[in-house]
């Protein structure tokens, strides 16, 4: 056994129980979508995406700007330890969900959200436009994907690598040692 599986909130940071999936919520931030023009695609993949790395999550589909905040505010509420927005990230004037994410941060954790966007424009010029943030509010970590499928899979392969980590530590984990 590792010492990171021997923290007691390794598989559930909530404290709900350990071994319990962790729960999570995806917002996505579609005013069409939410309008019911069309059915969102994004928030699905990211669902089936935690749910492969044991993450027990529900998506909600809520127009862009204040309904991104109240879904925010209510996740944090609630102590999930996660939260990943799609889409609402670009520079259209309906595209608020950066601001409603920032006023609630605690902290941001730069660095995460300038890879998801370098990851992308190895792939699109157009990803340098995204404007999602990550940080955390509480301890609960928000992450803004953009709201393409393909900014929605670049974003998960930044996640792919630290989510765990990142978690644990803002949940009060100690760092690995790597003598």
């Amino acid at each position: 056994m590792t010492p990171h599986d021997e923290h007691p909130d390794h598989r559930d940071p909530s404290g709900s129980g350990a071994g319990l999936p962790r729960r999570a919520r995806v917002v996505v931030a579609s005013n069409r979508a939410a309008a019911g023009v069309y059915a969102d695609t994004t928030g699905p993949v990211i669902r089936d995406w935690l749910a492969a790395r044991g993450w027990d999550a529900t998506v909600l589909v809520v127009p862009d700007g204040e309904p991104v905040g109240a879904a925010l505010r209510e996740a944090i509420d609630e102590a999930l330890p996660l939260v990943v927005t799609t889409g609402g990230t670009g520079v259209s004037p309906t595209d608020r969900t950066p601001e409603e994410t920032r006023a609630l941060l605690d902290f941001e954790v730069p660095g995460l959200a300038e890879e998801i966007r370098r990851v992308g424009a190895t792939k699109t010029p157009l990803a340098i436009l995204s404007r999602g943030l990550a940080g955390v509010a509480g301890r609960t970590l928000i992450v803004n994907v953009p709201g393409s499928s393909g900014g929605v899979r670049d974003g998960l392969s930044v996640l792919d690598g630290v989510l765990d980590h990142l978690v644990d530590q803002i949940h009060g984990g100690d760092h690995a040692r790597h003598d």
